[in-house]
């Protein structure tokens, strides 16, 4: 069976981290994806957007919390989750991207990140993929 999720997207505000308590870092975000279409009809211009809530584990949620603000362009690799709970005596659910790999599409991000650290290799560059593992911690 496959699950994967790939998207190319916008970050609607800044990433937010917490730590299980395992001291596993969690890193979660929404970015928007807009569809543009002609209307047949009217040929009128139309689109709508969509939002995504994207979560990450251990360093790449790290990469995410360092790299990653609003506004900034994304690509992000994943598979979707969906996950309950009960509140008032009604079953909510959310969909999720439990993302495997996050890409900053900004330009700039690649050029500061390369010149602020031209050769040590301590930070990672504005890319990173890591291995999901069932280990999620909730």
């Amino acid at each position: 069976m496959l699950n994967k999720t790939m998207l190319i997207g916008r970050l609607g505000r800044d990433p937010e981290t917490k730590y299980s308590k395992d001291g596993l870092a969690i890193t979660t975000f929404s970015i928007a994806t807009t569809l543009a279409w002609k209307d047949k009809t009217s040929g009128e211009k139309k689109e709508t957007t969509e939002w995504h809530r994207i979560v990450t584990f251990g360093k790449l949620a790290e990469f995410c919390s360092q790299y990653l603000s609003k506004g900034k362009q994304v690509y992000v690799e994943g598979r979707l989750h969906t996950r309950s709970w009960e509140q008032d005596n009604i079953t909510r659910y959310m969909t999720e991207i439990l993302a495997s790999s996050v890409q900053s599409l900004s330009v700039k991000d690649v050029e500061n990140v390369a010149a602020d650290h031209p050769s040590d290799g301590s930070n990672p560059p504005p890319s990173e993929s890591y291995p999901m593992t069932d280990d999620i911690p909730f």
